[in-house]
């Protein structure tokens, strides 16, 4: 039986987040998900005027890939995919799987070659095109998020369909004291934390680039980060997963990270290269509808009454000049439930347990 929500996702990722125009070339690229919404897109697409290009991958063959990665194999696959984004307008991504584990046993340096290698694909894509990614439910994700695969589809799909237009205004206003903002002080349950965000442009993410959306990302000077920072939201990276992660920084640098049983692997990830132990993203979450963790940075790190605290390379909008192979998004939940918390912006307290206290931020409350 057709479903309407999955045209009227399609509607959404053509005519609002990429707004595709008559003859643009948009690729979509597919990662194990069912034919219904690569068909919807591509109809979408074609009702716009604009051309689709379609890849279909499959995430165990994907793994295998890279298992016996090579220099000489990923520079000439790196080449042709750099000429295939360089050749689009846009680029929209949906990625299914039923494992998110499914490169945990992928050789830490076989992981670090392809990365290194496709990062100038990924760079292009995010700096050139327009360009917007999500996931697919799927029964996994349904388990993670601790729910029947029927409520989480409902979930997945009112979640996505969120009405982002209408939060614009106060993701505008917390773009504009951000961008006028130099020292920013967080603390809560095992973080102290303080880092300047002087000079540093701000990006409001209201449905343009992933869905689900929700937040506004800046990044800190890149030396200015002192203290300690106690992750509380459960993350996966390179398919391991990490639980309470807690990093030290004395100028800008991770000096000290820690996530109990997975302390090697984890610096082994922030050893790749020397921009790994320093920050490039920070960014305020709050999507109404996401409030609990499932190891999903797509979800969880626009959890409302959150923030994150990124390793690694930092983006050409929001750029304090880190440059890395890894970028990954560690989140701290702020809300009452989580043990509460406070950010200041140059002394002023600005959020408290995860609630803003600025009238204008007041609709990013939910």
């Amino acid at each position: 039986m057709h479903d309407a929500r999955i045209d009227a996702l399609a509607r959404q990722l053509v005519r609002y987040s990429t707004t595709l125009k008559k003859g643009e070339k948009v690729l979509i690229d597919l990662y194990d998900v069912p034919d219904s919404i690569g068909l919807a897109l591509i109809r979408e697409v074609r009702a716009k005027g604009a051309l689709p290009f379609v890849k279909i991958h499959q995430s165990r063959i994907t793994r295998e890939m890279m298992k016996g990665a090579e220099d000489a194999q990923y520079e000439i696959m790196a080449k042709h995919l750099l000429a295939e984004m360089q050749d689009m307008d846009a680029y929209i991504a949906i990625r299914g799987g039923n494992n998110i584990a499914e490169n945990s046993d992928v050789p830490a340096d076989r992981m670090r070659l392809s990365m290194k290698h496709l990062r100038p694909v990924i760079d292009h894509r995010v700096k050139k095109t327009k360009w917007c990614v999500l996931r697919w439910p799927s029964s996994s994700m349904a388990q993670q998020a601790g729910m029947s695969t029927e409520a989480f589809e409902k979930f997945y799909f009112d979640v996505c369909l969120l009405d982002y237009k209408a939060l614009i205004p106060a993701m505008n206003a917390l773009k504009k004291l951000m961008d006028k903002t130099d020292s920013v002080h967080i603390t809560g349950p095992g973080t102290d934390l303080r880092f300047s965000i002087k000079g540093i442009n701000s990006i409001v993410c209201g449905g343009n680039y992933n869905i689900p959306d929700g937040e506004v990302f800046t990044a800190p000077v890149r030396d200015s980060v002192e203290g300690v920072i106690s992750y509380n939201a459960p993350t996966i990276y390179q398919g391991i997963p990490f639980d309470s992660i807690r990093l030290e920084f004395s100028k800008g640098k991770i000096i000290k990270a820690e996530a109990g049983s997975k302390t090697a692997q984890l610096n082994k990830i922030l050893d790749s290269d020397e921009g790994a132990r320093y920050i490039g993203e920070f960014a305020l979450g709050f999507h109404p509808a996401i409030r609990e963790p499932m190891r999903d940075i797509l979800f969880d790190e626009k959890i409302a009454g959150s923030f994150h605290f990124t390793p690694g390379q930092a983006y050409e909008d929001a750029d304090n000049g880190n440059r890395s192979q890894v970028h990954w998004d560690m989140v701290n939940i702020q809300r009452k439930d989580w043990g509460g918390g406070e950010i200041y912006f140059d002394g002023k307290l600005i959020r408290k347990d995860g609630v803003f206290l600025v009238k204008a931020l007041e609709k990013l409350n939910g």
